[in-house]
């Protein structure tokens, strides 16, 4: 691998920007909490404030893998990083956007229909880290 792989550079820039994101969002959610601000804590408000709490913690969790996954395959040259694994960890960030988008348009209790795209987030990541597990057992 050489000593600056794109696709190991674009993780690296995409993970640290998601998790300075991530740590942003939960800096909100701080002072919302501080200023007890009723749209998050009022006892009505518990679903958006559940979802905005998975939103700031998974997209903190993807950032961090992006920089691990970047991190791994230039330290452990034997492990690849496919267009599939690559795609798959970037596709990963609709996991913590769903949860955002579900925050908004509550009704009843059940999160906005911007939760649809989680599962799909959580699947792409899931396919991702086992790629590029598969990748780390093959004989170096």
């Amino acid at each position: 691998m050489s000593s600056t792989s794109p696709l190991a550079l674009r993780h690296l820039r995409f993970g640290w920007w998601t998790l300075a994101i991530s740590l942003l969002l939960g800096l909100v959610l701080e002072a919302l909490h501080g200023f007890k601000v009723g749209w998050y804590l009022d006892v009505g408000q518990e679903t958006r404030r559940t979802m905005l709490t998975l939103a700031h913690t998974h997209g903190s969790l993807i950032g961090l893998v992006n920089v691990t996954a970047a991190i791994s395959v230039r330290v452990f040259t034997h492990l690849t990083l496919s267009r599939f694994s690559s795609a798959a960890f970037l596709t990963g960030v609709l996991l913590p956007l769903g949860f955002l988008l579900g925050a908004f348009g509550v009704h009843g209790g059940d999160p906005g229909i911007g939760i649809l795209l989680a599962p799909v987030g959580g699947i792409s990541l899931v396919a991702g880290v086992v790629s590029l597990a598969r990748s780390a057992t093959k004989p170096a």
